[in-house]
Parts: C-alpha cells; sequence; structure tokens
C-alpha cells in the first residue's frame, strides 16, 4: 500500500501534505496530540494542569464537530 504524503520544510513553517481521503478525525488527533507535546516540552506543569487542558481540546472539538457526528 503506497500513500502519497509528503512533508515539506520551508523557511516559515513544517507542511504535511496528504490525499483528500484521509480522516479528518485522525488528523485532528495528531494535531492535539502535537498541540499537547509543544505546550509540555519545557512545562514544569503538573500532570493535573495538563490533563485539564488536554480535556479542553477535547470539549472544543465535539462543538466543532458535533453536528456532524449527531443528526
Amino acid at each position: 500500500m503506497n500513500i502519497d504524503m509528503i512533508i515539506e520544510k520551508t523557511n516559515k513553517e513544517i507542511v504535511f501534505r496528504l490525499p483528500l481521503d484521509t480522516n479528518i478525525d485522525v488528523l485532528q488527533n495528531f494535531k492535539d496530540w502535537l498541540e499537547y507535546l509543544e505546550v509540555t516540552r519545557k512545562s514544569t506543569a503538573k500532570q493535573e494542569v495538563v490533563d485539564a487542558f488536554v480535556d479542553e481540546i477535547k470539549k472544543g472539538r465535539w462543538k466543532r464537530r458535533k453536528s456532524d457526528l449527531v443528526k
């Protein structure tokens, strides 16, 4: 199976190019995970604070996707 994915680094950003039929929910989870890594990379926050942040991200995702998922 050959999936056409490209990761390109410019002088301003890193761009992921994925096929149009890529599962958007998987991408959202990946984005959330990357945000988590960036926030916690040099953080001295306690795990409880990080967990609350992740919960807020998930709530926002539910609000954005609820109309697509509940019919």
